[in-house]
């Protein structure tokens, strides 16, 4: 774009010393303006004229509003993000929070994450011509704030000269974030749902608050007209568009969705990228890092802990204590503000040569006791492993095969014929029990728990049965593990498979199994880590085909990855099914385009477990890594 300048507007003093010049009105390329907060250090109430480096943080969620996770264990009361600015500018920044397109004061249509990458672009470039900043840009955020770094970065942004990508930063929201094995996000519906009712008119608010999420939940695939969002267009409209979008192709190739696509020519400059195991972006993270890794002038750090979405000062997350070591503060550092300080000084600044990045942090989940904790969750315990890559250097293969008698062990079947039969109907679908989610209340919540229902899961029916008490649920485990085995790295699932409908998903669920104690009697069955995989896309997510009957074909299910050390005397399960609701959207085996389907068929699914078609679970484990 020609630069168009833009006047700032009139600063107000916020604290001792700092001054902010509010809705400043930013030009974009296409002539929407977005309301961008400017944070400026101040004497004697005048702004300080030198050229500072910058911190930009770009937000649908309300520059003026509070971040629910900028605090810590020593300081537990969340800042706002006027706050936040203010502490930045002290440290000798100049802090910019701007709305996103659409959202708040913000001028312009919001259609989700697609506008990030030109506007963010726009925004450094309007941030380059101003005589305060230095030419030093640094960016920062979690999640949607995280996905408007990837996005402005994919294009060369000028100015960018550090990033901090905390749970977010789509590489391919095809297969993690949007959709994943084919199957369709239903965060999405939720995430739309409650921001639907954000930055609006008070009748459209009021409109879509008025909505009953759980009913409308029951009533599924939504359509244009026919879902709780109606009442607000923009937000129904994108949503419907992503949720029937299910072929790869040039929708999913855009910025702001696609990072992948751009790792050639991505910006050399030293970022972060963390996430945790129980967070919706493990496979953006690591893809990210692996895609980016290797070359020295773009130094990167990875961070994974144990927690859910953005949640990185606590240690229980669903019904699991991961234990002390689980928090950020005082393990990777004293606090995330801290190490967030020391990463800017070091690459906006040069207060220091000390090189930061480099390092891999990656929480093992898994070390605890076992036992009831007194608050009441299971302590499973955890600790901190570092190293210099990813996946771990000296990590190795192991391939567990699923058997007919429901075994899974390192012997490969020598059965000439086996194979397990069950309907999978689409009326009744295997309840979500915690897992990799965010943005989901009050429909699903993220974390681990026991794989047994529950009224406080939705679509649970039988309160009190495990999962595995389905006839649609096959579970397969080890024997008694005569050791520590600790996975850590990707997973995947391949099998040998067929079903008599058009179309049908595939489920497999990683499972940590406790045996029988005396604070469980019932052993503990806690989820690690799941995927789903939809058949049609058998031959390739870009090439949709129908099943033709008594085709046989394999499929490749690829959970998340994971770190978890299944102790001495626990089994190892993989369950695998052809539901995962509300967490994915449900097949309705007819084979109609995605999202639009009025009609269910039961479906009969196939999955062979023999010599000649070997279903098999392939995880990396590493041998020298245990208990203390």
């Amino acid at each position: 774009m020609s630069f168009v300048p833009n006047e700032l507007t009139p600063p107000v003093p916020v604290a001792e010393g700092v001054l902010v010049h509010r809705n400043v009105m930013v030009a974009m390329r296409d002539g929407v303006h977005l309301a961008t907060d400017v944070y400026r250090p101040a004497v004697d109430g005048r702004p300080v004229e030198a050229a500072l480096p910058v911190i930009l943080e770009r937000t649908p969620y309300n520059k003026r509003g509070t971040s629910r996770t900028e605090w810590s264990i020593n300081n537990p009361k969340p800042k706002s993000r006027e706050e936040l600015a203010i502490h930045l500018v002290r440290l000798g920044y100049i802090s910019v929070w701007q709305d996103c397109r659409g959202r708040y004061d913000s001028e312009g249509h919001f259609v989700k994450y697609l506008s990030e990458g030109e506007d963010g672009y726009d925004t450094m470039e309007w941030l380059a011509h101003q005589p305060w900043n230095n030419g030093r840009i640094g960016t920062q955020g979690l999640s949607y704030n995280a996905h408007t770094q990837m996005a402005l970065a994919c294009l060369n942004a000028p100015g960018l000269a550090a990033m901090i990508v905390d749970s977010g930063g789509f590489a391919n929201a095809y297969t993690c974030g949007i959709r994943q094995g084919g199957a369709f996000e239903l965060k999405q519906a939720t995430w739309a749902y409650h921001r639907a009712q954000e930055g609006t008119d008070e009748v459209t608010a009021r409109a879509v608050a008025a909505e009953n999420l759980n009913d409308w939940f029951t009533r599924m695939p939504w359509t244009k007209g026919r879902s709780p969002i109606r009442w607000n267009p923009e937000y129904e409209d994108y949503l419907l568009e992503q949720w029937q979008q299910g072929t790869f192709g040039d929708f999913w190739k855009k910025v702001g969705i696609y990072a992948a696509g751009y790792y050639e020519t991505f910006p050399k400059v030293p970022t972060i990228f963390m996430s945790s195991w129980f967070d919706a972006y493990v496979s953006s993270t690591l893809e990210n890092y692996v895609g980016l890794k290797g070359d020295p002038e773009r130094p990167l750090t990875l961070i994974m802990g144990p927690w859910t979405h953005g949640n990185r000062s606590q240690r229980v997350f669903g019904d699991v204590d991961f234990g002390p070591a689980a928090y950020f503060d005082g393990q990777i550092d004293e606090d995330w503000l801290s190490f967030r300080e020391k990463w800017f000084a070091r690459y906006l600044k040069g207060e220091t040569d000390k090189e930061l990045a480099g390092r891999v942090h990656v929480f093992l989940m898994g070390t605890g006791s076992g036992r009831r904790t007194e608050e009441g969750h299971l302590d499973h315990g955890g600790r901190w492993i570092e190293s210099t890559d990813w996946p771990l250097p000296d990590s190795r293969e192991q391939n567990l095969y699923l058997h007919a008698d429901m075994a899974l062990s390192a012997s490969a079947p020598e059965a000439p014929n086996a194979s397990i039969s069950y309907n999978f109907d689409p009326a009744d679908p295997v309840p979500t029990i915690g897992g990799s989610l965010t943005s989901g209340e009050p429909i699903f919540t993220g974390g681990g728990f026991d794989q047994v229902e529950s009224e406080e899961f939705f679509g649970c029916k039988r309160p009190g049965l495990p999962l595995t008490a389905r006839h649609d649920v096959l579970s397969f485990e080890t024997e008694p593990l005569a050791e520590d085995v600790a996975i850590i790295g990707p997973v995947e699932v391949e099998l040998w498979v067929t079903t008599d409908a058009p179309d049908t998903d595939f489920t497999a669920k990683l499972v940590d199994v406790y045996p029988p104690s005396e604070d469980y009697p019932r052993g503990y069955a806690l989820n690690i880590t799941d995927g789903i995989f939809r058949v049609r896309y058998r031959n390739g997510f870009d090439r949709p085909e129908p099943v033709q009957p008594g085709e046989v074909f394999k499929i490749t299910i690829v959970p998340f990855a994971t770190a978890n050390l299944f102790k001495k005397g626990h089994r190892i399960r993989l369950d695998i099914s052809s539901s995962n609701f509300p967490k994915y959207d449900v097949n309705p085996n007819t084979g109609e385009p995605e999202g639009t389907s009025r009609r269910r068929r039961i479906a009969t699914n196939t999955v062979f477990l023999d010599r000649d078609r070997p279903s098999v679970l392939k995880v990396r484990v590493c041998d020298n890594i245990g208990r203390e």
